[in-house]
């Protein structure tokens, strides 16, 4: 058994790691350790040394009561806290009684431990597809007003992961106002942590930040909402000196897809507390007696192998745990989406004809996003308003679906079911059915306003309209969108005194809706989308098998966010596109075996007009999609594990990274049998007179020989300027018709890399690669690395 009790302890149990609290005499839940697993007798032997000991309180602080002078509730490590009785911490729970009191005493009544675990009501959490899953639950009561609080706690040994999640039971006669309702809470009995947030904002998301905490309360939080570009609600805490591949760390994630909390506190006294959970701010919940509230699920992992050991429990657990359905391992497909090739102006023989060059280069899924229905030629009208435009498209969605399918790929859509604009026939109809005041201007936000999901009526309106459109044609694909952040809080189907629940009720109502729709079309690969990563969460992909990372298809950029995504989220979950050159979000011009190098570190797909490309970029594409569908069992469903990370990550201990360091990106990505991997190097700028680079493999077995291989690749001539006249007999001007016609055939061979090496040779040693180019000569013995460049490097078992 992975939960074990002794006495009144309780010791929770993965393969590598330990979670400990007991139960006070005064009937609190004192938490005593987290991290490497140790060994606890059967007799309890190791329980008092993890016991912190007391015999008088610190000055100005107050015991607990007076039977117990010697606890006082702000110096103690607790699974949950309250105010009211010594802890002026961050608290836990925060309820206002029925006369007016905002103390709580929750106080030991019982604990069951089960193998199964309960569903949830209202919200989505984590499962085993056996349901076998080792489950404890610690109720707690407030006896002085009635109230009863379960802590639940979910072990997954195979993962090194611990789930938590707490439901609030009103047994008084009396409503209570639930202000604040934490999902985990973990205290630690010291310090010296460092908190690493991911925030950003539109285009721009999941920038990391490292924060040393010293002192005082550091937050994370989203009042968007939803999760938010601006600050995800997956944080970690680590050591100063914790590397990617060495030292303490640990990640917490939140199953949830709205407002959210993270704060880490240091006490006066040594301690650190997490909390995460459902953001208080303008949060209030009016539980009624009889009722009962339940918290969002929590989940967190600890790891001694730095980074790289923290994220690969997330994400098999992520893998196992939280996606579901037919899709979960899956592999996906390579799609061509329609949006930057044509964004509005779509009909169907436009959309045809790009399907067309799609399929000639090996796409297997084509998606028409915006702009197929109602009036929609611009963000101002349409949505809500979910009929085909016939204009746009003669045969409706199921004839251009029929016809896709007829040239041998799959059909999807771009959906925005949550938002309705002004100019449709829907508001006509509906204005109450949007969350603003009546009678007071509205802030507005690309031209749409927000459904109140809060209604039931707006529910089922959604759950009736996407039914529709989902079964109006053989449609494999749903991109479901959300393009707007909340403004007014305000529900108004909802009466005054519960406008505090709207944010929430948003919430459940939205997964109302997305179980209802997954469960009507389980053949559906449903993505997540919100502004690009503005709800990135693992509460969207219990319902949703993929999210939409950013719509920045900058490949920089991608790499940079994609990096930081990966310390939380599995690449599975992650859709990544090969966009156009300049890229429409930067003007930035990168490579375009660049973009494809980081898009297929990812679920790779395309979003670009092929039908302008050139055919010598058509082919580029043609043998990117052939080596990706080669390679993507490895890249969607293999362990993944950083090196190098240009600027934030892989720490030099806390210092700031060497400027060599800063510059490059390297990544690995290893199959389960750890019989074949793929390597990526990329490199921001070029930097002068610089040869030499060092690719390090991370994850392969160290005794085993492998095959190690780059791709073949050659080069425009044009790349290298008017250096063509240092070999040309005759001068060739750039741009001129005498420099495309040798462009045209004459290709500059690239350096290839084809060794073989043991597996500890590759991680330790590393492959010491061909020289880059340094103004000094080139050959098809030099790499022509230039800024953005990018390799894709190859590793299989040798039998």
């Amino acid at each position: 058994m992975s939960i074990r009790q002794i006495d009144r302890a309780f010791i929770l149990e993965t393969e590598h790691t330990s979670y400990i609290f007991h139960i006070l005499d005064t009937g609190h839940a004192e938490h005593l350790y987290y991290g490497r697993r140790v060994r606890i007798g059967e007799q309890g032997q190791g329980l008092e040394a993890l016991t912190e000991k007391r015999a008088f309180i610190q000055g100005n602080t107050n015991s607990y009561d007076s039977a117990h002078e010697n606890l006082t509730l702000e110096n103690i490590c607790l699974e949950m806290s309250s105010y009211g009785k010594g802890d002026i911490r961050e608290p836990f729970i925060e309820v206002i009684h029925g006369d007016g009191s905002y103390t709580s005493d929750f106080l030991f009544r019982d604990a069951v431990i089960t193998g199964e675990k309960p569903e949830y009501r209202t919200l989505p959490g984590s499962y085993s597809e056996d349901g076998v899953a080792e489950h404890l639950c610690v109720t707690l009561e407030d006896a002085g007003y009635g109230l009863k609080l379960e802590l639940h706690y979910y072990v997954y040994p195979d993962c090194d992961v611990i789930a938590r999640s707490c439901r609030l039971i009103n047994d008084s006669e009396e409503m209570v106002q639930v202000c604040r309702l934490m999902s985990l809470q973990l205290d630690l009995a010291d310090t010296g942590y460092v908190m690493s947030t991911f925030t950003g904002a539109w285009a721009r998301e999941m920038h990391r930040t490292d924060i040393p905490l010293e002192s005082g309360i550091y937050g994370n939080t989203s009042y968007t909402g939803t999760t938010s570009s601006r600050a995800n609600s997956f944080v970690m805490l680590s050591r100063r000196e914790t590397t990617e591949d060495a030292g303490e760390c640990m990640g917490f994630h939140l199953i949830y897809s709205g407002n959210h909390y993270e704060a880490a506190e240091v006490s006066p006294y040594g301690k650190t507390r997490l909390v995460t959970g459902i953001n208080p701010r303008s949060f209030s919940w009016n539980l009624e007696p009889g009722e009962d509230l339940e918290a969002p699920e929590a989940f967190f992992t600890w790891s001694g192998q730095g980074f790289n050991g923290m994220s690969g429990q997330l994400h098999r657990f992520i893998r196992e745990h939280i996606v579901r359905g037919q899709w979960k391992k899956k592999e996906r497909p390579v799609l061509l989406n329609s949006w930057e090739a044509a964004y509005f102006d779509i009909n169907e023989a436009k959309l045809l004809k790009l399907a067309k060059a799609g399929k000639n280069v090996g796409v297997e899924l084509f998606v028409m996003d915006d702009g197929w229905f109602g009036e929609r030629e611009d963000d101002t009208s349409s949505l809500g308003d979910w009929q085909e435009n016939r204009k746009k498209l003669p045969g409706g969605v199921a004839g251009l679906a029929g016809k896709i399918r007829e040239l041998g790929m799959d059909f999807g859509i771009w959906v925005e079911p949550e938002m309705v604009n002004v100019k449709s026939k829907l508001y006509q109809e509906h204005p109450d059915w949007t969350m603003e005041i009546p009678g007071h201007a509205h802030s507005e936000g690309r031209h749409q306003r927000l459904l109140d999901l809060a209604n039931p009526q707006v529910q089922d309106y959604v759950i009736d309209s996407m039914s529709k459109v989902f079964a109006s044609g053989e449609i494999s694909y749903v991109k479901w969108d959300m393009n707007r952040t909340f403004t007014d809080y305000y529900a108004p189907s909802l009466p005054t005194e519960r406008q505090g629940e709207v944010a929430h009720r948003y919430v459940l109502g939205l997964y109302h809706c997305m179980k209802e729709l997954t469960a009507r079309f389980p053949h559906i690969l449903f993505e997540g989308c919100s502004a690009g990563g503005n709800r990135f969460d693992p509460g969207i992909l219990c319902y949703f098998p993929q999210i939409w990372a950013s719509d920045n298809t900058d490949a920089l950029c991608r790499a940079q966010m994609q990096h930081n995504y990966s310390y939380g989220y599995p690449l599975s979950v992650l859709g990544a596109h090969v966009s156009g050159c300049p890229n429409h979000q930067t003007l930035r011009r990168t490579p375009l075996e660049t973009r494809f190098g980081v898009a297929a570190f990812g679920l790779c797909g395309y979003e670009c007009n092929l039908c302008d490309m050139t055919g010598e970029q058509l082919e580029a594409i043609r043998q990117q999609i052939a080596l990706y569908k080669q390679w993507r069992g490895v890249l969607q469903q293999g362990s993944f594990y950083r090196g190098r990370g240009m600027g934030n990550g892989g720490r030099e201990g806390f210092s700031a990274l060497r400027a060599s360091d800063a510059n490059v990106l390297e990544w690995t990505c290893v199959s389960a049998d750890r019989k074949r991997a793929v390597g990526l190097l990329m490199q921001q700028l070029a930097v002068p007179n610089t040869t030499t680079e060092v690719y390090h493999a991370r994850g392969l077995e160290p005794d085993v020989m492998y095959h190690f291989y780059g791709r073949k690749l050659q080069y425009n001539v044009k790349d290298f300027g008017d250096l063509v006249n240092t070999v040309a007999p005759i001068h060739i001007r750039q741009d001129s018709m005498v420099h495309n016609l040798v462009a045209k055939f004459v290709k500059m061979d690239g350096e290839t890399e084809d060794l073989t090496a043991s597996g500890d040779v590759l991680m330790y040693g590393g492959v010491k690669l061909k020289s880059a180019f340094a103004a000094t000569g080139y050959d098809e013995n030099v790499r022509y690395f230039p800024d953005f460049g990018c390799r894709m490097y190859f590793m299989e078992r040798e039998e």
